[in-house]
């Protein structure tokens, strides 16, 4: 800005404000480059970002950014955050490897108050204003403020298209837990509820997964230190040395030649391979610096190896599990802290430290401790085995494991209620080697492995480990969530005892219907995250167009993600859902009409109204029938009579006293977000009115279970079809143009017009 200040003939910028422009326009030449080189552009950019809240209390979300073909990509982010202009938005540094596009973006202040002094060693530091993103700063290093977006989008360097990829949940909980020395092993061993940071380097060999050396790199990087200084001290035995006296050359063996070579590979390794001779040992100290080169901690550890790269790595690991057991608890006592250090012979600077390492990590850490029940498990050391129920199967083959040895075991990770009657798979890894002992594992799976033999199997309990370690493992991260929840969602009840699956069930009824009236347009109102959509496209039919309509952009944005990824890859011929021709997902309440959703061939509401109250059930009813005008309508609802063979239990008696009845009832509904579940009497009421009133025929029938046994489908359903006049058609086409709802995703396969 005090530059700008001194070009007043080239830039303009305003008091208080972070931002710079030109005070001329651009060239005509300029300006026709940048027109002809957007038309080239046919199709715009969709890709997944991570919405991060200022608050603590709000979750965070996955957003989509859609960007036109002649649109930039700030103004998306900027109204994301509620900004009206993108020059509002400030970026972050870039987040994790130099060449990554990945940052925070994040709303500036309306007004800055700039100290414009020339004297810049003593200008005042203004605060920012506004509170600070906890979760943003800690994994950005820099102090963010607000909401924020973390995307990798940009204009890479001398590049004229823009770079984009997809930032998922899952990738922002492994940037998470990559902010501790352990986490980065995990990632590198794929096996994060598993694995765990080694307490010892034994061989190169036996270890797995990245190095300590490489993982202590990586940790300086991503709190922007310089690379450890490694310096080793080789200490020739007396036999090396009568040889210097005796003015004989010494000899060299093979592995000091092996020593010499990785101390010339290795450029921060201090030591003189003049002094590598035939029974050498080694020690290494290892010294972290910051950007300013003020020493930030020492290691030094008095032990003697025969190797040179075993000493390197050797005081590595012990430099990682320091920081793994000091950052896991920062505010302990200073009585701790020094015992602590003494132990992993580490002297540190807390000054320096805490401002360098300590200030970034605080609130990551803070939510690493956080668990979803249960106990948290050690970082490092041993612990007492929290493993119960082990149930070991197999003969015992009399071949059992010692510490030290290598072993290679196939192991599952899952989700389990109680009595397993959900399950929800995390991690698995066919192949899994690790070395006994050195608590290269957690300490629940190394103490059952202990007990068995080679050749058995065992299946064992454990406390739920913490949460950003589960949603960094998932292999679907929406079932892990959903699981999580205190109540298990509908569909998971409903998995457990039909197969297929009821909303498989529903889904196939769907494309009977479709093939069976030839149905080019579908429309489904409270899609979601998609999981109607998504399955119809797995199943060739005549849709040419789909649409979807909720209120919860959560779910909007999942189903964007997933309807985008199948669309835009169907570049088979055979693919089923080749014949879509565009898609659709809007912002808004279902009780709400756009004409932008009128007519379609077929309508569906599949397990929706009974999260609605039943006045707003019956309103969404009226307004589907007499405004959308769907040629068929399916809705589908929880059938309560049926929740006697789901639930085990016995319904409440008419007779009953109707306050208990009320409360009877609203504890046995199959989710805790239902508002009501009627009967099949009460259903189809409902659905008879309706049909009668705007001219529709409406026909019953339901999945899982059947109609002649009691008590009837477990999900019933309701079919209406259009009594087709002529004038009808006519109104339909005369419909006054009406959008209440927002556009969060369109994808159109057709070619643009052109003049």
């Amino acid at each position: 800005m005090r530059a700008a200040a001194g070009l007043p003939e080239l830039v303009v910028s305003a008091e208080g404000q972070l931002s710079i422009w030109r005070k001329d326009p651009y060239p005509p030449n300029v300006i026709e480059s940048s027109i002809s080189q957007q038309s080239d552009v046919a199709e715009s950019i969709t890709t997944m970002a991570i919405y991060i809240p200022c608050s603590p209390e709000k979750a965070v979300e996955p957003v989509i950014l859609n960007i036109s073909s002649t649109g930039y990509y700030l103004d998306v982010i900027g109204q994301i955050l509620g900004l009206s202009d993108a020059n509002m938005v400030l970026i972050s540094r870039t987040i994790g490897k130099a060449s990554s596009e990945t940052r925070f973006y994040f709303a500036a202040p309306k007004s800055y108050p700039l100290d414009m002094s020339s004297d810049l060693l003593n200008a005042k530091v203004v605060p920012f204003g506004g509170p600070l993103n906890a979760k943003a700063s800690s994994l950005c290093g820099q102090d963010i403020y607000g909401d924020s977006i973390l995307a990798s989008i940009g204009y890479t360097w001398k590049g004229q298209d823009i770079f984009h990829e997809d930032v998922t949940l899952q990738s922002y909980y492994r940037m998470l837990i990559s902010k501790i020395p352990s986490g980065v092993y995990k990632l590198s061993r794929e096996a994060i509820l598993a694995a765990e940071l080694p307490l010892t380097f034994t061989t190169k060999t036996n270890w797995k997964g990245s190095f300590p050396r490489e993982i202590l790199s990586s940790f300086c990087r991503q709190y922007r230190l310089l690379e450890p200084v490694f310096c080793v001290s080789s200490i020739p035995l007396k036999a090396s040395s009568e040889l210097s006296r005796s003015n004989n050359k010494p000899e060299v063996s093979e592995s000091a030649e092996q020593e010499r070579e990785y101390a010339n590979e290795n450029e921060s390794v201090d030591v003189d391979p003049k002094l590598v001779v035939l029974g050498s040992s080694f020690t290494c100290e290892v010294k972290i610096y910051s950007k300013c080169q003020d020493l930030i901690l020492e290691c030094a550890p008095n032990v003697l190896y025969k190797k040179q790269n075993d000493a390197v790595q050797s005081a590595s690991l012990k430099v990682l599990s320091w920081l793994n057991a000091y950052l896991k608890d920062i505010y302990t006592s200073l009585e701790k802290e020094k015992q602590l250090a003494n132990v992993f012979d580490i002297k540190f600077y807390r000054q320096i430290f805490f401002k360098e390492v300590v200030k970034c990590l605080s609130v990551c850490n803070c939510q690493h401790n956080e668990t979803l029940g249960g106990k948290e498990p050690e970082l490092n050391g041993v612990v007492e085995n929290d493993a119960s129920y082990i149930n070991i199967e197999g003969a015992d083959s009399g071949l059992c494991p010692s510490n030290g040895s290598l072993l290679c075991v196939c192991y599952s990770v899952s989700l389990v209620t109680k009595g397993e009657l959900q399950k929800e798979l995390l991690e698995s890894i066919e192949e899994f080697e690790f070395e006994m002992g050195t608590g290269a594992v957690i300490p629940c799976l190394e103490a059952v492995v202990s007990q068995m033999s080679v050749g058995q199997s065992a299946c064992f309990y454990t406390e739920l480990p913490p949460e950003d370690l589960v949603l960094a493992a998932a292999k679907d991260l929406a079932n892990a969530l959903a699981f999580l929840t205190s109540q298990p969602p509908e569909d998971r009840m409903e998995q457990a005892l039909f197969n297929p699956p009821l909303s498989k069930q529903r889904v196939e009824y769907a494309v009977q219907h479709i093939k069976e009236f030839c149905a080019t347009s579908l429309v489904d109102f409270g899609c979601g995250s998609g999981s109607l959509l998504e399955s119809l496209l797995e199943y060739p039919t005549s849709l040419e167009t789909i649409a979807g309509v909720d209120i919860s952009q959560k779910s909007l944005s999942r189903a964007a993600k997933v309807l985008h990824s199948k669309l835009v890859m169907k570049s088979d011929f055979d693919a089923p859902c080749r014949s879509i021709k565009s898609a659709i997902l809007f912002d808004g309440s279902i009780t709400d009409f756009d004409s932008r959703l009128c007519g379609f061939d077929l309508a569906t509401c599949l397990e929706v109204i009974e999260h609605m109250e039943e006045e707003q059930a019956s309103l969404f009813g009226d307004i589907v029938l007499s405004s959308f005008r769907p040629r068929i309508l399916i809705v589908s609802t929880p059938n309560y009579e049926y929740n006697v063979v789901l639930q085990k239990s016995n319904l409440t008696s008419h007779e009953d006293d109707p306050e208990e009845k009320i409360q009877s009832q609203s504890c046995k509904f199959r989710n805790h977000d239902h508002k009501f579940e009627w009967t099949r009497e009460q259903f189809q009421h409902w659905a008879s009115e309706l049909a009668v009133r705007h001219k529709y025929r409406v026909e019953f029938s339901g999945v899982g279970g059947a109609v002649d046994l009691e008590p009837g489908f477990a999900s019933q359903i309701a079919v209406f079809r259009r009594v087709f006049l002529p004038e009808d058609d006519d109104g339909l086409k005369d419909e006054n143009s009406v959008c209440q709802y927002k556009v969060i995703w369109e994808w159109n396969s057709r070619p643009p017009l052109t003049n």
